[in-house]
């Protein structure tokens, strides 16, 4: 399986560790491009070996799969690699996009886009987002072989939901208030929430910045000035929790399970041109998600505000009359909540669609 970076390996986990219970005698290589991916997972034990995937050449193509010699690829969402691909499919090796998601003005559907196209001819299988990918798809050729399959994060955050084990210190810190759980934040997020939070001392913050290098945590800190670092509030505890109403994330790996004690989440990212971050994460908690203007790209935090379970803001003035008017509001918080939760809840069962499709073509067996 082929990542891009963590977010992909998301949404490919399920699947590659629903192939493994089912699979046993299965060997999973799993690699990756960016080292936000790689670092983080390099000893994920579901996967037998973790790479990085050598760069894209013809010679590094054919040393790699003469290597490995897999007997199915999982390429997930997004990232082609010209040689690789070609590669792949000179040696009919069953080659499968999982949660693929096109748009207009991607290169494959332009004048000039013959190399894309030529790229996407290698691949046994689509399974995409929406109907508007599959759209896309036919009118460059690709028909019988698309189907339209949602997104397989859905199933991941159920997983991680149901399996959820508590953060005593999150506890700790969070007490009997009210909580706004800040996720993968970027300073253009924080800039928006500055003024509420000086404005509410009576609300706990958690804050988890994107990027945690040392200097980025520093200026979050300066920022918020009545905060504390999570390693810090570790090791003085209750000697903070009652000063200190901001509580910034300093290590990697925990969002995921913080969003659980929030009453209200926001998610950065929409404010950046990349656009707003895992909405999903947050949503299956059963709150109301709040993010910045930029998600037009992204089908999850489209769906989430078309089911009222988001909410998108355009400045700080629009970011605090929402925060309070859902803080004032228990009803109007729980039916958003609600509404968030549902949405997850529906759009479950894109891995185990795709795992019957590796199945009933044995694709592991022939």
């Amino acid at each position: 399986m082929h990542c891009a970076s963590l977010g992909e390996f998301e949404q490919g986990r399920p699947l590659l560790e629903e192939l493994k219970m089912t699979n046993k005698e299965l060997r999973i290589v799993l690699t990756f491009f960016s080292p936000s991916g790689y670092e983080v997972m390099k000893d994920y034990k579901g996967a037998d070996h973790v790479f990085y995937l050598p760069m894209d050449s013809p010679v590094n193509a054919k040393r790699f799969l003469d290597i490995l010699k897999p007997s199915l690829v999982l390429w997930v969402k997004y990232e082609y690699w010209f040689y690789y691909l070609q590669e792949l499919h000179r040696r009919n090796i069953p080659t499968v996009l999982v949660s693929g998601i096109f748009r207009q003005n991607q290169p494959f559907f332009t004048w000039y886009g013959a190399i894309w196209r030529k790229m996407l001819g290698s691949f046994t299988h689509f399974f995409v987002q929406n109907e508007e990918s599959k759209d896309l798809l036919k009118t460059i050729g690709f028909t019988s072989n698309v189907s339209v399959n949602g997104d397989t994060r859905f199933d991941r955050v159920l997983e991680i939901a149901n399996t959820f084990e508590p953060l005593p210190l999150i506890e700790e810190f969070c007490g009997d208030s009210k909580v706004i759980v800040a996720g993968s934040t970027w300073e253009e997020d924080e800039i928006e929430l500055l003024h509420f939070v000086k404005a509410h001392p009576e609300i706990k913050f958690i804050i988890a910045p994107h990027e945690i290098d040392e200097e980025n945590l520093n200026d979050v800190k300066e920022g918020f000035r009545n905060s504390i670092f999570l390693s810090a509030f570790e090791q003085t505890s209750n000697l903070k929790s009652e000063t200190s109403n901001v509580l910034i994330i300093d290590n990697i790996g925990m969002l995921s399970r913080l969003y659980r004690y929030a009453t209200i989440a926001y998610v950065g990212g929409g404010f950046g041109d990349d656009g707003v971050h895992n909405v999903l994460e947050a949503a299956v908690y059963g709150m109301p998600v709040v993010f910045g203007p930029v998600y037009e790209k992204y089908e999850e935090a489209k769906g989430l505000v078309d089911e009222e379970g988001g909410i998108s803001i355009n400045g700080p003035l629009k970011l605090e009359g929402v925060l309070n008017a859902l803080l004032n509001d228990e009803g109007e918080r729980k039916r958003r909540g609600a509404a968030a939760k549902n949405y997850v809840l529906a759009h479950a069962g894109a891995s185990q669609k795709i795992i019957r499709f590796i199945q009933e073509n044995r694709l592991l067996t022939s």
